[in-house]
């Protein structure tokens, strides 16, 4: 352990004369509890994780900084927008070769939530042809969908996961595809009851990152995973995690 933190160290000292993290420009959603606004703040798993790995590198990036986007426009962004980063996003095989990474941040699960008065039972993802699946528009859940060859005509993308899940409660959909422990906030927020719903379905276990465009210099890209191997390794990371539990 000693030899991995003095070789991070090594290359945090490497890093000051270059380029600072502040000349990308960063871009979340609302995805609670990895980012989300709290009385007007930016707050969450992932942007403290920002912060404290900037910080670590002595290059820190502050939470003002970053720019609040709908998922659909902010995907867009880093796909098209030379020095631009997205964050949290799940890595997945078609999405890597797409983006630069640095993480993970931390561990995530895509599901499908359904009511549980409507005791809907998904054995394979052809079942979901029957049902309409509900869906933010470009997310890892529309994706992972179009992915596993379910019929476009099950599926009703929306702008944001709060209209997805009133969508839901307003049976208007069978079943939202979205991250397990997102949902829950979601429907919170929204004044649903969780307790209400069940998930039926697992699509997708991954990890999130931060997704640079690919046309990122290595070195932001390394300077900020070095800062987020810094507060893994001084358990900094799991501090943040454990805080929003």
């Amino acid at each position: 352990m000693k030899s991995i933190i003095t070789a991070s160290l090594l290359a945090v000292s490497s890093y000051s004369f270059a380029s600072s993290l502040n000349d990308l420009n960063f871009i979340t959603e609302i995805y609670p509890p990895f980012n989300y606004e709290e009385q007007g703040r930016l707050t969450g798993i992932a942007i403290d994780v920002l912060e404290s790995a900037s910080e670590a590198v002595n290059d820190p990036v502050k939470r003002e900084s970053v720019q609040l986007q709908p998922w659909a426009r902010g995907y867009a962004a880093a796909l098209e927008t030379p020095n631009t980063v997205l964050f949290s996003m799940t890595r997945t095989e078609a999405r890597d070769n797409l983006f630069k990474w640095a993480g993970p941040i931390v561990e995530s699960r895509v599901v499908l939530w359904a009511p549980k008065a409507k005791g809907i039972k998904i054995s394979t993802p052809s079942d979901l042809n029957n049902y309409r699946v509900g869906v933010v528009r470009e997310d890892i859940g529309e994706q992972l969908l179009r992915n596993l060859a379910v019929n476009p005509n099950a599926l009703r993308p929306s702008a944001s996961p709060e209209m997805v899940a009133r969508q839901l409660d307003a049976n208007r959909i069978d079943l939202w595809a979205y991250g397990d422990n997102v949902g829950v906030f979601i429907m919170r927020e929204q004044n649903i009851d969780p307790s209400l719903y069940e998930i039926v379905y697992v699509l997708h276990e991954s990890q999130t990152y931060f997704a640079f465009h690919n046309s990122t210099n290595d070195q932001y890209v390394e300077k900020l995973q070095n800062g987020i191997n810094l507060i893994k390794e001084s358990g900094k990371l799991d501090e943040i995690i454990a805080g929003y539990r």
